[in-house]
């Protein structure tokens, strides 16, 4: 949703830590999340960006963005909408301690830096980008150091989360590990 937010500035023209125009512009936009078939697409204003925010400007723009005050509140206030009516599944920096604190399931992963490296890499060869692996490293240290030291909204691990090392996990046994905890507590809660 943040990615989204930053598509929107940089279509804009807008520095990234325009804190001011960017809130202005957070009033006469739309973001949403969409299913469609097994896959989640992106929307900003209607059209479908689930491809277009993971582009490089936009990772290299987003953290500015995301830092302002006013962005967090709105996309906040938007993923805790999204858990009201039904239960959900949200992945995010600050999903289990800022914006659903009190989850059944809390779940925080982490990976090897070569193990992130390596998948940002994969993902960016399928679209065409051939980025040096020790660059790739270089930024995702960087990012997880700055969100990690950052004021409002730190990555930080929820104190009741579960840690899962995916270094060496598929993704089916990444998804079969959570489903496993989610039908305990499931369980649980149905046993009363």
């Amino acid at each position: 949703m943040y990615r989204a937010v930053t598509v929107k500035v940089l279509e804009k023209g807008l520095a990234p830590e325009d804190a001011a125009a960017i809130s202005r512009l957070l009033d006469s936009m739309n973001v949403e999340l969409r299913r469609t078939g097994s896959a989640l697409r992106v929307l900003l204003d209607g059209s479908d960006v689930t491809e277009r925010i993971r582009d490089s400007d936009v990772t290299a723009a987003v953290r500015a963005v995301s830092r302002i005050g006013r962005v967090r509140e709105a996309m906040v206030r938007q993923q805790r909408a999204l858990g009201e009516s039904q239960g959900v599944v949200l992945e995010g920096r600050d999903i289990g301690t800022v914006v659903f604190p009190n989850a059944d399931l809390k779940i925080f992963l982490v990976a090897a830096l070569d193990a992130r490296a390596t998948r940002r890499r994969r993902e960016l060869e399928e679209r065409g980008r051939d980025i040096p692996l020790e660059k790739l490293k270089i930024e995702i240290a960087r990012r997880d150091h700055l969100d990690s030291s950052r004021e409002e909204s730190p990555l930080i691990r929820a104190s009741d989360a579960i840690v899962l090392d995916t270094s060496d996990l598929t993704v089916e046994e990444q998804v079969e590990f959570v489903v496993m905890k989610a039908k305990e507590i499931l369980n649980n809660k149905a046993k009363g």
